[in-house]
């Protein structure tokens, strides 16, 4: 009998014997779907095929079935159709009609659902109990249903269901029942393969993103110093990094706002999670929703995949949304959403995606001001600004400028592979007393340019006249002396002290070592290294 396979049709027997093997080989949940009505549908007597996938309930308010719906929690979602109707303006692929949610329970797909058995009605001329549409059926000459459960370990995943022109024979049941089996567990399967790349996608956009991070922090150094301003920062990063408040970093461009991002994601309880870090200033206005957010697989010119965005990275961990200033006015109302909601959905795909992650944003900007303006959204200002951490630039911490340079030394010669070159202290002097416009980031590369030019172990320094300042210490044009406090002067004294440590590689003694470059024996470096509680 055409269309239902008997044990007089090899030509049927082959063909779904095909349609088993093609579907143990597909690795994609859609295209399997597809796959099985496409090929029930070209029987000649098998006028429709769908499928039903168990899902959440998600149309709730204007689903036709929601008056005989028990439960709005989860239903049947229609995924898949196909089929050859004798009405040319039929269109029987769509999923978006009448029956595309069937409630658990209700009428025969939802009751095959519900009872994991199968319903079939071998002919509507005997019994029309469970057709919805009599008129439909006489129309289009459908004779049968046969309605299978998808069943993988003893869960129903779905529903698969032909309507045939042909009363549904004894061997036509079995024969369905053996495609559905098969189906739930290649359904399985798929879902697995899809889990796993997923899984491969987000871990190597993850590693690209840390090996971004990684070269950056090579680069850009530590939070070293012991200024009392850089001390407050740690304080602030330790009363609010165990939170779940969101953290807005102020400060010039280059003070080392991700480094104190860094620091707050690393002593907060989301240590094991990831750090994403966002430029925004470095994203093309077209393409802010899809880093953010993601996309699908051809929702754009070259989306030649479905990548996962920064939020999604980001699920779990911190996200560090740097120069936040710099996102387009359009895009903040979305922004907000997910900092409300926790929900987003990729660019051109319709499923809600949640993401649970903690904002640490950064800007060089007076987001107030901006916001004030009208040039940055007040409620998003708000819920950015929970928590402000300021870093100073390093003009107001000069005391840091030796430790910081002293640092950027060694990482600068080990990454240049080079003999780390001496600061003397007429070098330190002049660092410090240089204004630093580009701040740290600019001692960075002063330092690195020093270590590529030096020459016997001497560096040269080379810095713009237009920006040095005069040397700490006392005012020539006073005619008073300047009075230093004891407690400056021993803090002075550790300073000195511990930049020649540093400078000598905490080598006491002997030709470059830190007592020499002082001028005193090295037993009273020795004493005053105990005296002031000076650790390597």
């Amino acid at each position: 009998m055409s269309g239902m396979p008997t044990q007089e049709s090899p030509v049927e027997f082959e063909s779904l014997k095909r349609l088993l093997l093609d579907m143990a080989r597909e690795r994609s949940v859609d295209r399997l779907l597809k796959l099985v009505v496409d090929r029930l549908a070209e029987r000649p007597m098998l006028a429709l095929a769908r499928i039903w996938i168990l899902g959440t309930g998600d149309i709730c308010p204007s689903c036709p079935m929601r008056a005989e719906c028990p439960s709005q929690e989860r239903c049947l979602h229609l995924v898949a159709s196909a089929g050859t109707p004798r009405d040319p303006g039929a269109d029987w692929s769509r999923l978006d009609g009448d029956f595309r949610r069937f409630p658990i329970g209700v009428r025969k797909v939802g009751h095959v659902a519900k009872s994991r058995d199968a319903v079939v009605v071998r002919d509507i001329k005997k019994d029309a109990t469970w057709i919805a549409r009599p008129d439909w059926a006489r129309r289009e000459q459908i004779r049968g249903f046969a309605g299978q459960p998808l069943l993988f370990k003893g869960e129903v995943l779905g529903v698969l269901a032909v309507f045939p022109r042909i009363p549904v024979p004894e061997d036509g049941v079995v024969w369905l029942r053996i495609v559905a089996d098969h189906l739930a567990v290649a359904i399985a399967n798929a879902r697995a393969f899809e889990e796993i790349e997923c899984l491969r996608n987000k871990l190597q956009e993850e590693c690209e993103y840390l090996r971004e991070e990684v070269r950056e922090a090579q680069a850009f150094g530590e939070m070293i110093g012991e200024s009392p301003a850089l001390r407050a920062i740690e304080e602030q990063i330790e009363l609010v990094a165990p939170t779940e408040a969101n953290v807005l970093i102020l400060g010039e461009s280059g003070t080392g706002k991700e480094l104190v991002a860094r620091e707050i994601h690393r002593r907060s309880e989301r240590r094991d999670g990831p750090l994403v870090r966002v430029n925004c200033a470095s994203i093309p206005r077209e393409l802010y929703e899809s880093e953010f957010f993601g996309h699908a697989l051809g929702a754009f010119t070259g989306a030649v995949a479905d990548r996962a965005g920064r939020f999604e990275l980001a699920d779990g961990g911190t996200l560090f949304l740097d120069e936040v200033g710099e996102i387009p006015l359009e895009l903040q109302a979305k922004l907000l959403r997910v900092l409300q909601e926790g929900q987003f959905e990729r660019v051109g795909e319709e499923q809600t995606r949640t993401a649970d992650v903690r904002i640490v944003a950064a800007t060089n900007r007076d987001l107030k001001a901006e916001a004030d303006a009208g040039r940055f959204r007040q409620d998003l200002y708000y819920r950015l600004n929970v928590f402000p951490v300021e870093v100073p630039p390093l003009r107001d911490r000069s005391e840091d400028v030796p430790l910081l340079a002293q640092h950027f030394v060694r990482a600068s010669a080990a990454r240049l592979n080079r003999t780390a070159p001496r600061l003397t202290q007429a070098d330190l002097l002049e660092l410090r007393s240089y204004r630093w416009p580009g701040n740290v980031r600019e001692l960075q590369n002063v330092i690195e340019r020093a270590v590529i030019t030096a020459r016997g172990g001497r560096v040269r320094i080379e810095l713009s006249t237009d920006e040095a300042k005069p040397p700490p210490g006392p005012d020539p044009q006073s005619s008073q002396p300047e009075v230093v406090p004891e407690a400056e002067m021993r803090r002075r004294e550790k300073a000195n002290l511990r930049a020649a440590l540093e400078q000598a590689n905490w080598k006491i003694s002997g030709a470059g070592g830190a007592a020499e470059l002082l001028g005193i024996k090295p037993t009273t470096l020795t004493s005053r290294i105990k005296k002031l509680g000076l650790k390597r």
